[in-house]
């Protein structure tokens, strides 16, 4: 709460005419007739910092007309800042990054929870022989895959905006590819703060990926 304060104090105060959507702000739906909208999770990984460890993360957006413009992921106890700018590529602690050129699912490093290795969620009920990891911050495993050391990630849950708006776009301009499970685009500022999942993926893979889920339209 008190890092959504600050944010929303040092936030709010330079730009008024902005609407807000943080986890920790009561929504009163006032940011739909705002042209920019300010998406924040003030930490994202909150187990992971009630618990002492280093993998939580401070996600912050700027969406204009449903599509995220500008972002940043702080990730303190690590020192790293990964951000991005539209049309300006994406970078970690002020380098470039760019996502990995991996195209087979073979051997892929994936970041996604124990759940969505379920059979039921994949094709014929075969899931693909991927090395698993996971990160608790879904901002940080967005993160991961945009700098090129995993391949993919994927959250086949519904999943709150705030979560992932920031780390959409460092994905796209890193050269990743994202979408929501049924191979749609990511929107934002919906009235429901919500998407209906997360694939996020190399270039050459995220097609591979989509279509090996139960959910891609036949």
């Amino acid at each position: 709460m008190a890092v959504n304060d600050m944010l929303a104090e040092m936030l709010r105060g330079a730009r008024p005419d902005y609407g807000w959507l943080s986890e920790e702000t009561e929504d009163g739906g006032d940011r739909l007739a705002a042209d920019r909208v300010f998406i924040i999770d003030p930490i994202d990984g909150t187990r992971s910092f009630m618990k002492g460890e280093t993998t939580w993360a401070h996600s912050l957006a700027i969406a204009e007309h449903g599509e995220v413009i500008a972002a940043a992921i702080f990730l303190p106890m690590k020192d790293r800042l990964y951000s991005a700018g539209k049309g300006l590529g994406a970078s970690k602690n002020d380098a470039p990054i760019r996502a990995s050129r991996q195209t087979d699912l073979e051997g892929a490093r994936m970041l996604a929870a124990k759940p969505s290795y379920d059979p039921t969620n994949w094709r014929g009920g075969k899931v693909p022989p991927v090395r698993r990891s996971y990160r608790p911050s879904l901002a940080y495993r967005l993160s991961l895959v945009a700098e090129g050391r995993y391949d993919a990630m994927l959250t086949l849950r519904k999943s709150w905006e705030w979560d992932i708006a920031a780390g959409d776009l460092i994905l796209r301009e890193a050269g990743a590819v994202t979408s929501d499970r049924n191979g749609g685009p990511l929107r934002f500022n919906n009235p429901l703060p919500q998407v209906d999942g997360v694939v996020a993926a190399a270039p050459g893979l995220h097609g591979v990926l989509s279509r090996s889920l139960a959910f891609w339209p036949d």
